[in-house]
């Protein structure tokens, strides 16, 4: 590819998580492609019914906030952006590259792929140790309750042990309690 080597670092850092989907914000696609974002989205528009919901959505307002925040780029109506972006799935990215249909954008789109599918086997690798401490922490609770209900009955029965049966009796003459 001409220019900029892309890395698999700075593509990760690129994607989202948006409402449990993995996508990628139109303005970062536009950098990776060697574009401007308006172009790029002027080329979805034109081109809307390649694009189906699961390939391409937009941010709500709250959203896009919440990304402008955590990425510390600018307010909108301050030379921003002034619409909510566009995001991409995975297929969305593949579907924009043959939108774009330029060279960089084949190779761009080929990292992506590369990009999500090393994270879905990071993800696989991970699901079974996940899935063995959540049975582990089921068991260790399930353990914890039963014994939390015995120290229970141990402690009521101190405490009745603790609690007086008999009325105090009047001391005798000697000062000790006459029985």
């Amino acid at each position: 590819m001409a220019g900029r080597t892309l890395t698999m670092p700075a593509i990760e850092r690129a994607i989202h998580v948006v409402r449990g989907h993995k996508v990628m914000l139109d303005a970062d696609l536009a950098r990776l492609f060697g574009v401007e974002t308006k172009n790029l989205n002027k080329a979805v528009k034109r081109n809307l019914d390649r694009f189906s919901a699961d390939f391409i959505g937009r941010l709500t307002a709250e959203e896009s906030a919440a990304l402008r925040f955590q990425s510390g780029t600018s307010k909108g109506g301050r030379g921003g952006r002034r619409t909510v972006p566009y995001v991409f799935s995975e297929h969305g990215v593949v579907m924009l590259s043959n939108v774009l249909s330029s060279p960089r954008a084949v190779a761009v789109s080929i990292e992506v792929v590369r990009v999500f599918v090393r994270l879905r086997q990071v993800l696989g690798a991970n699901a079974d140790p996940a899935h063995r401490l959540d049975e582990l922490e089921r068991k260790v609770g399930a353990r914890f309750a039963e014994h939390e209900k015995q120290l229970r009955v141990v402690f009521e029965a101190v405490r009745q042990l603790m609690v007086e049966d008999d009325p105090p009796r009047a001391p005798s003459r000697s000062g000790f309690a006459v029985r």
